[in-house]
């Protein structure tokens, strides 16, 4: 029962965080796209962003190790 619900939080996390990397980098381009001045601090503003999204993920993965790795109710 413990897989079930790790898997159930790592498929949530990686949606999760893969629609909200595509989103911002989709806005990233045309933001570049209207402004190629203002391109490397897009760029800058982008890679944070989905450094943080990403971090979401990694989270979600630990925490998916600990409930599948945990010995459930004692029985």
């Amino acid at each position: 029962m413990n897989f079930i619900a790790a898997a159930i939080i790592m498929f949530a996390a990686s949606l999760g965080a893969g629609f909200g990397m595509c989103f911002a980098t989709s806005k990233a381009v045309d933001a570049a796209a209207r402004q190629p001045e203002a391109a490397s601090k897009i760029q800058t503003i982008l890679l944070l962003g989905c450094a943080l999204a990403e971090s979401t993920a990694i989270y979600a993965f630990v925490v998916a190790l600990i409930i599948a790795t945990s010995g459930g109710p004692a029985a």
